[in-house]
């Protein structure tokens, strides 16, 4: 077998890492040959907790993981990873402002960048799932200066499961027979659901989703708002947010990420922008990437973007813009 590599979960106590860290311990991540050494790093009030959730982990018996090192101290976590699921951040409360929230996910994700940067390895990946994630994204790579900035990227693997699932119940298929569902932009209430360049796999033939679909209005605006605001159905119904959707989405990011995307076929990440499709520069903006054994991503080039898609687009970069205004403002 080869040899551990290092994976860190924050929040590690929390609802999401509970069912990540399964998936990370059986091979779901990072395949059935590779052992791992996992790193659980959360608040000094939540170290008991995380005792339980070590003994679980060892209770699992699970063959590829070596070892789990539970701490409080961002230098011990950090310390030589190869990869980091960056899940804890400061959840938003009844009557907090978008700009309050971001003002404390600055002070977690600035002194997390600096812990990645002086001790990660040169070559880790970092997957910031912690809401705002594109901005928390951001920040993280801000104070992580030695890392290459395409190290770091933001989920919205979540909203793409979420539009490839509500197309897939529509046609009355399964979610694996539609491909190529697009998340632009922010994950927010402005991200933008694109299925124009969506197919899906109908009795065997493969028909581009907007034309099996047939339906102009459902698909630019009930389905629009559906995705949007799914996450705060989940939580209406639920009175907690996404747990066991986020952390499969998480799992499938950093997969994909880490062993390659199948040929035809891409995925939505937030990665930093370098101004495709005319999007803003220098934000964690959401794009469809393919996906190489090297742990490499690349932007997929040369859609067609109609009007309509253009306009979602540009707002979702016009708030990124703000936000990462508000949020190097507040890093000062």
């Amino acid at each position: 077998m080869a040899e551990p590599i290092r994976v860190l979960v924050t929040g590690a106590a929390g609802q999401i890492a509970y069912t990540l860290l399964y998936n990370l311990a059986k091979g779901d991540v990072f395949g059935p040959k590779q052992p791992i050494i996992l790193h659980l790093l959360d608040i000094t009030p939540m170290v008991g907790v995380m005792g339980g959730v070590v003994m679980e982990l060892m209770d699992c018996a699970a063959p590829l993981l070596r070892d789990v090192i539970p701490t409080d101290d961002e230098a011990v976590a950090f310390k030589d990873i190869d990869a980091a699921f960056l899940v804890g951040a400061m959840p938003r409360r009844e009557g907090m402002e978008r700009k309050d929230l971001l003002a404390a996910n600055v002070k977690i994700f600035k002194s997390q960048g600096k812990a990645i940067d002086q001790y990660a390895k040169k070559t880790v990946k970092v997957l910031v799932v912690g809401n705002p994630a594109n901005t928390n994204a951001l920040v993280c790579s801000k104070y992580a200066p030695s890392i290459p900035k395409e190290n770091f990227s933001a989920m919205t693997r979540l909203d793409q499961n979420r539009a490839q699932a509500q197309i897939a119940h529509r046609l009355k298929i399964a979610p694996n027979l539609v491909k190529n569902v697009i998340i632009w932009g922010n994950h927010s209430t402005t991200q933008y659901p694109d299925v124009h360049h969506a197919v899906a796999d109908i009795g065997g033939i493969e028909k581009k989703v907007y034309d099996a679909v047939a339906n102009d209005e459902y698909l630019k605006n009930d389905f629009v708002s559906i995705i949007q605001k799914r996450g705060a159905a989940v939580i209406n119904a639920r009175k907690l947010s996404s747990a066991m959707s986020a952390a499969n989405a998480a799992t499938e990011h950093m997969r994909d990420w880490w062993t390659g995307t199948a040929p035809g076929k891409w995925v939505s990440m937030a990665v930093y922008s370098d101004g495709s499709y005319q999007v803003p520069k220098d934000v964690m903006y959401s794009f469809p990437v393919t996906c190489g054994a090297d742990h490499s991503w690349k932007i997929v080039q040369n859609l067609n973007i109609d009007d309509f898609s253009r306009k979602k687009m540009d707002a979702s970069g016009q708030e990124l813009l703000e936000e990462s205004a508000e949020a190097m403002m507040s890093c000062q």
